[in-house]
């Protein structure tokens, strides 16, 4: 328990010389500038690994330090690697294992590219699918040699940034930087105290998802901060794929609820000599989600009303919503409703079939509606 809680300081030191450096330090001098705070929270870390190793009260316990396998020689390193048993490839659990990774990975690295992208003081926009590309290919390449599959980090890509890094130079040279580290010092990478990094990407998250960044998703509207939520608190409560796919099922409720109800606009144009003139526009595209929305609208309108349906901005329109035009263009002779169908080629008043009238006027291009 000492131990844990002598972690959770260090950690709280390294986040206080974090906000430090980048709140006053960096802003006085230049110098501060080339020598990045997350390098000096490491090293001090380390410092205090080093002189508290050998206290059985101080020190920190190898599970909270970082664990890189040391080789003693290069036969010992290149014993690291290892290749596939092709021999399990026809193993359900092996598939299910990919996949699983596979789309973890993928999201994970989506996430951080629109994060990065946002980062970049560039605002430049990185192209997804070679991204996903060419980590499909790095992680094949890893597996053949027993590495572990990896993706985008933000951490990586923050630091990056942050130490002016402009074009994909920056990664290569990063990569090779760790492959040099981990052969050359993995002693000392050994004596990272976790906790420190812990703070770093503590720092990192806050930058990405800060307060102000809730206050302006709430004043969106609940259309906008309830799958945002959802998402948040799925990820925190359970894993990044459960938590993303919480966020899309509640936003495809959003979306639906708001198609359902933006399906058409309607509004009373006048009512002269006790018969109402109503117009009913339809939205650009009308699907069977708006049926229930429409046919409703429809069975309220009242006796003796003349209804102009305006179908001008409309690309598509569902045949559930031509069938209840239909059947309601055969209820309205009995309550004295006429039909006033506008379109892009003029008036057409009270047509016997609706379904025959775009049928016809989509084969001969009069009428762009796909019905």
């Amino acid at each position: 328990m000492k131990r844990n809680i002598l972690s959770a300081a260090i950690a709280l030191v390294g986040l206080a010389i974090l906000i430090l450096w980048e709140r006053v330090l960096i802003r006085k001098n230049k110098v501060f500038q080339l020598i990045q705070g997350p390098v000096v929270a490491v090293v001090v870390g380390i410092l205090f690994f080093v002189a508290t190793r050998d206290n059985e009260v101080l020190s920190i316990s190898v599970e909270h330090l970082v664990s890189v396998p040391v080789p003693d020689d290069a036969g010992s390193f290149l014993a690291q690697f290892s290749f596939p048993n092709f021999g399990l490839i026809t193993s359900p659990e092996i598939w299910i294992t990919a996949f699983t990774i596979a789309l973890v990975a993928s999201l994970e690295t989506l996430l951080c590219v629109e994060a990065t992208d946002k980062l970049d003081p560039h605002k430049r926009v990185t192209p997804t699918n070679r991204e996903l590309l060419a980590q499909g290919t790095g992680n094949m390449l890893s597996g053949l040699i027993g590495g572990l599959p990896v993706t985008q980090v933000i951490v990586r890509s923050s630091a990056n940034i942050q130490s002016g890094g402009q074009t994909k130079l920056s990664a290569i040279i990063h990569g090779f930087f760790l492959l040099i580290s981990v052969i050359l010092i993995p002693r000392l990478l050994n004596m990272i105290p976790l906790s420190v990094l812990a703070a770093i990407l503590f720092l990192v998250g806050y930058k990405l998802a800060k307060p102000a960044l809730f206050k302006q998703m709430y004043n969106l509207g609940w259309k906008q901060f309830i799958p945002f939520a959802v998402t948040v608190g799925g990820i925190i409560f359970t894993d990044l794929l459960v938590g993303i796919g919480m966020g899309l099922g509640v936003g495809i409720i959003v979306i639906l609820i708001k198609s359902y109800q933006n399906s058409h606009f309607l509004h009373i144009v006048d009512k002269s000599n006790g018969r109402h003139r109503i117009r009913m526009t339809l939205a650009e595209e009308v699907t069977f989600f708006n049926k229930g929305a429409i046919l409703k609208e429809l069975d309220q309108l009242p006796e003796n009303t003349l209804l102009e349906l305006d179908i001008r901005k409309t690309r598509y329109l569902d045949y559930d919503i031509v069938e209840i035009l239909d059947d309601f263009a055969w209820k309205a002779r009995e309550r004295d409703i006429d039909f006033l169908l506008i379109t892009t080629e003029g008036e057409v008043k009270n047509p016997a079939s609706f379904h025959d009238f775009f049928k016809f006027r989509a084969q001969t291009g009069t009428q762009h509606i796909k019905p």
